[in-house]
């Protein structure tokens, strides 16, 4: 008998707001820095559900529910978290939250004031929804990719832990699949009284 699991295959629904985008006005950049991010980083077999729809609370709050009963894991959103009149992310998604996650958007808004003072105008939220995770992203791909990761050191150590860090443990928490990531990206932690054996190596 083997003495390890095969990984658990993943639905993760991705959702980029913008009205321009959406629109056609320009090419969204959201879906693609969030679709490279995650495969780079996940180990796990995933199946991506996409949405690009524009600022406006109840198609997005609508995106939000139709993703979570699809079976999507973890719902990640780009986009709309600012103080501007047409950024309503955080209000869409705590309408349908049945928990909140506030150390996600305290995290991410530490990253971000590394780079920018304007980082406290981020509105980033997280939820909990059924068996899901929501979490609020930045807009720009460079931002994604940060906030996701983490900041590492000159000679690769980790400076500043990235969100995603957390995200395994949390998705285990509320019963969803086991997700394996790869510590070059990404090293997700997990109590020893978590781990398990997978098709990725052995818990250590």
């Amino acid at each position: 008998m083997s003495d390890t699991n095969p990984l658990d295959a993943i639905r993760i629904g991705i959702v980029s707001i913008s009205d321009r985008a959406s629109s056609g006005v320009y090419e969204d950049k959201g879906l693609p820095a969030l679709q490279d991010w995650l495969k780079s980083a996940v180990r796990n077999p995933i199946e991506f559900d996409p949405r690009l729809i524009p600022d406006d609370q109840s198609q997005i709050s609508a995106a939000l529910i139709d993703l979570v009963d699809a079976g999507c894991a973890l719902v990640l959103t780009t986009g709309g978290t600012g103080p501007a009149l047409r950024d309503v992310t955080p209000e869409a998604t705590l309408a349908v939250s049945h928990k909140e996650m506030p150390g996600f958007g305290e995290q991410m808004r530490q990253i971000s004031l590394r780079f920018v003072p304007t980082a406290i105008l981020s509105r980033q939220v997280a939820v909990i929804r059924d068996r899901s995770l929501i979490i609020n992203l930045p807009g720009q791909p460079k931002a994604i990719a940060e906030t996701l990761g983490g900041l590492k050191n000159a000679d690769g150590s980790q400076a500043v832990a990235g969100i995603f860090a957390a995200v395994p443990y949390c998705i285990d928490l509320i019963g969803g699949p086991y997700i394996e990531t790869d510590d070059s990206v990404c090293k997700a932690f997990r109590p020893k009284t978590a781990l398990r054996p997978t098709a990725a190596g052995p818990a250590q």
